[in-house]
């Protein structure tokens, strides 16, 4: 298992196309400020990474109250775009102040978060999926290719008692389900899953963490199938708020370093957890179809699987493939995002696909990457 006992080198994501690991930008204050409307009407938004925007939607978006509309990074501009709803001109001064672009929109982000409960109340079907999609200001709904009939009625009906402009349903081609059969390859139970990051638990002891959904299927993982069991399931959770597991290795003297295989020999050491923005760019390794790239389409998305739902996810345009499930979703600059879920589609014709985000899994299994 090439994610445990590796070297510990600099990569590139050479087989993503990319030429160089970017480092993130330092977002700092805009200490000259003019306190004139007509000055502040003229601030120029400030470049910086998916990671800054992040950090600055961590605050900002407290601060604007019911003005706030949600947020997304514009990754071509290299800019944090946030939208807000009403007239206000001190509130669009104060996202300018912060380095931001504010956008005039229609639905407040509360507004768009008591509609995602109304839908898990009157359209949680099998098959369906629902995120807030900042850029269209609206919740996006997916139905995959089983919703049907009297389900497609009702997930419809749900999303038109919202009213106008709140939500919109798309239909996928493919069948929204856990990717359980990758970095590396793990076996346990009859069935292949992925390494995610690996971790070092509060006690000190080495592990990893992968779906939850995988250690369903046992708590017993090994490096090859039908071989010796390596780790030991400790804390999982599936269906339900979230799809993480934590496996400690059996062997407290392994060797866990924070490294992501790439393939091909390519090492990508992985430096923090970090939360997720809309419109970020970030890379899947799975045992399956190995590295894959795209882009963050939607935060605190909802699937209804068939074996329950799962609240909490991140949904991407990434594609997946059964065995990919655990896997770890990071960012060029060695960020670890998400563990994968499930989805639809394939790596030929894509798909919409769901992670766990790291943040969240290892506050509440009490771990830290590394």
């Amino acid at each position: 298992m090439s994610h445990r006992r590796i070297p510990k080198r600099k990569a590139i994501l050479a087989g993503a196309g990319a030429v160089g690991i970017a480092a993130a930008a330092v977002l700092l204050p805009n200490a000259n400020a003019s306190q004139s409307g007509s000055d502040d009407d003229r601030i120029a938004p400030r470049k910086m990474s998916a990671a800054s925007a992040a950090d600055l939607l961590q605050q900002l978006g407290k601060e604007l109250g019911d003005s706030y509309g949600g947020a997304y990074y514009d990754a071509s501009k290299q800019q944090l775009v946030v939208n807000v709803v009403g007239d206000d001109n001190d509130v669009n001064i104060e996202v300018k102040r912060a380095g931001a672009v504010a956008r005039s929109v229609q639905n407040s982000f509360s507004t768009l978060k008591s509609a995602t409960r109304s839908l898990s109340n009157e359209a949680a079907v099998p098959g369906t999926a629902w995120a807030i999609d900042p850029r269209n200001n609206q919740i996006l709904v997916t139905a995959d290719r089983t919703v049907t009939g009297d389900r497609w009625n009702t997930v419809e009906s749900a999303v038109e008692s919202l009213g106008d402009g709140v939500a919109r349903i798309q239909k996928s081609k493919g069948e929204f389900k856990p990717l359980l059969e990758g970095g590396d390859a793990i076996f346990g139970g009859g069935s292949r899953c992925s390494l995610g990051f690996n971790v070092t638990t509060q006690n000190g002891q080495p592990g990893f963490l992968t779906a939850g959904h995988c250690t369903a299927a046992s708590d017993q993982w090994s490096e090859q199938q039908g071989g010796q069991p390596v780790g030991t399931a400790q804390e999982s959770v599936f269906p339900g708020e979230g799809d993480f597991a934590l496996v400690t290795y059996d062997d407290p003297n392994t060797e866990a370093p924070s490294a992501v295989d790439l393939g091909n020999g390519q090492l990508l050491e992985i430096r923090q957890a970090a939360d997720a923005a809309v419109g970020q760019e970030v890379f899947r390794m799975g045992s399956t179809t190995g590295l894959n790239g795209g882009q963050v389409t939607g935060l605190n998305a909802t699937v209804n699987y068939p074996e329950g739902t799962v609240s909490g996810l991140i949904q991407t345009n990434v594609c997946a493939e059964p065995g990919d499930s655990g896997g770890a979703l990071f960012t060029r600059d060695g960020n670890a995002i998400g563990l994968t879920s499930g989805g639809s589609g394939d790596c030929t014709s894509g798909g919409e696909t769901f992670f766990q985000p790291v943040t969240t899994a290892l506050e509440a299994v009490g771990a830290q990457i590394g």
